[in-house]
């Protein structure tokens, strides 16, 4: 009844909504609202042959206008739909949301698999078309967009097409999306205001402490009067872009997420090289497996270990002289303990079966002594070893990395957009109820040593590999 009272405010005129707050202290509404507070289904018409439509996508109440003209096919779900706006408008499909038949918040409405999840109940939006809802000029249909912020948009039809466009293309628009996150419409005008005027800070937005603040908050280069149709149009493009097929576990990962409207990890396996090649040359796994298979060879048919349990000091000078990592290094590297670096080609090395540690000495595992001198198995068994760890953030978090990873996408990347899926998922750093955790897992620092951090350093690795793209690829394809 509390929820049904706030949208009775928030759909009414001031006059209304005064009558109803007039009502509520005087407990004269009560019976009118439990009457009220029930589920209206929205009507929907029967699927009819496929046809197109040239719509307007407003952000309602802007000023200037923020708007995008878009031609869809008319077969869309309202889950693409949504897709679509998120794209158009340039939103980070961050928040909630919901579609509804009519402006009034009170009008029927569609629930999504996240409000299921918490118990409401309705129409579910998964199955209904754009068309069983519009089919003719000006039909149109709201949706709204982080319930806090409160951003309505309408979807207003300009024209019937007879043929349907085979993907959703933009037409033309005016404005940049509001950043996300400011304070809906108010909020998105003040900041309107102070960046047209060159951040003068007589209109610096209260809520920040000085114009630094501000700017530092602000999206990289975000101008409000900045509208590129190309920009929309690429931004479709990756938004109707299937993701690359994959094994149940991720793909478990994956309907988390959209169960929760998230569309990061679709747009990730959905990237141009995540549906590349998924197997490497000779040369390529010498290269990928090169610092494993100089410890291999340095430990022989196995070594005594220290007291401590480290490798004795010349073998550790030995590992970090050939894999490179003595040559970026600070400090001697003879001791295992004092060189990180060489403990975590050790560690991996364990960790993917290649070696084990028997009564106080460090020996190869069967696996290992096979594939010391055939970098080809030695990759094969790399990829069927992968994602490491038996925690769930573990597991999860190696997905991830491989994803990312196998997706293309430049090593200097890579840390940032897995840590940005987690947030995703739920999981957080710790130190608070909203920071991304590390990207950090067992997986990743394998994939870490197949891109050359022994040679590098962990910090030198940048750019794109190919190779240790395919190899990620190779591990998340279906078996």
């Amino acid at each position: 009844m509390e929820s049904l009272a706030k949208q009775l405010i928030a759909g009414g005129t001031p006059q209304e909504r005064r009558a109803v707050l007039d009502a509520l202290l005087s407990g004269r509404v009560s019976s009118v609202l439990e009457e009220l507070d029930s589920y209206v289904e929205p009507a929907l018409r029967p699927p009819p042959e496929v046809a197109g439509f040239r719509v307007r996508l407003d952000l309602h109440g802007a000023k200037p206008p923020v708007w995008r003209r878009l031609e869809l096919p008319g077969n869309l779900t309202l889950p693409r739909v949504h897709d679509v706006i998120q794209a158009a408008m340039g939103w980070s499909d961050s928040h909630l949301h919901r579609f509804r038949t009519g402006q009034d918040h009170r009008s029927p409405y569609f629930v999504t698999t996240f409000d299921l999840d918490e118990g409401e109940e309705g129409l579910l939006e998964d199955d209904v078309r754009l068309d069983q809802l519009v089919a003719a000029e000006g039909d149109a249909i709201w949706y709204e967009y982080d319930f806090g912020d409160g951003w309505d948009h309408v979807l207003k039809v300009e024209e019937v097409l007879e043929e349907p466009p085979a993907v959703a293309r933009c037409l033309g628009g005016r404005m940049a999306c509001p950043p996300e996150d400011c304070g809906g419409l108010g909020g998105y005008e003040e900041l309107a205001a102070w960046v047209r005027n060159g951040y003068d800070d007589v209109l610096l937005p209260t809520t920040f402490e000085d114009a630094e603040h501000g700017r530092g908050w602000l999206p990289l280069d975000w101008q409000p009067d900045h509208f590129d149709v190309d920009e929309v149009d690429a931004a479709l493009t990756v938004a109707f872009a299937e993701p690359v097929a994959v094994t149940d576990e991720l793909a478990d990962l994956l309907q988390q997420l959209e169960r929760r409207s998230s569309r990061s990890l679709r747009e990730v396996l959905g990237r141009a090289l995540s549906h590349g090649l998924i197997d490497v040359s000779h040369d390529e796994a010498a290269r990928l497996t090169e610092a494993y298979r100089i410890l291999l060879e340095v430990i022989g048919d196995g070594v005594a270990l220290t007291s401590a349990g480290y490798l004795p000091p010349r073998l550790v000078e030995q590992v970090a002289e050939r894999t490179g990592i003595a040559g970026w290094w600070i400090g001697k590297a003879s001791r295992e303990d004092l060189t990180p670096p060489v403990a975590t080609v050790r560690e991996t090395a364990r960790a993917l079966g290649l070696v084990a540690v028997r009564k106080g000495r460090l020996t190869p595992t069967a696996v290992g002594t096979r594939c010391r001198h055939d970098p080809r198995a030695l990759w094969q068994h790399v990829v069927g070893r992968l994602p490491l760890g038996n925690k769930e953030s573990d597991r999860q978090s190696g997905w991830l990395a491989l994803a990312v990873v196998g997706s293309g996408v430049p090593a200097q990347d890579w840390h940032r957009e897995i840590s940005d899926l987690l947030l995703a998922l739920g999981w957080r750093s710790g130190a608070d109820r909203y920071s991304a955790p590390p990207a950090h897992s067992p997986t990743l620092d394998v994939l870490d040593q197949l891109a050359g951090a022994a040679r590098t350093g962990w910090r030198g690795i940048e750019g794109g590999d190919l190779a240790v793209a395919a190899t990620a690829r190779a591990v998340i394809g279906p078996s």
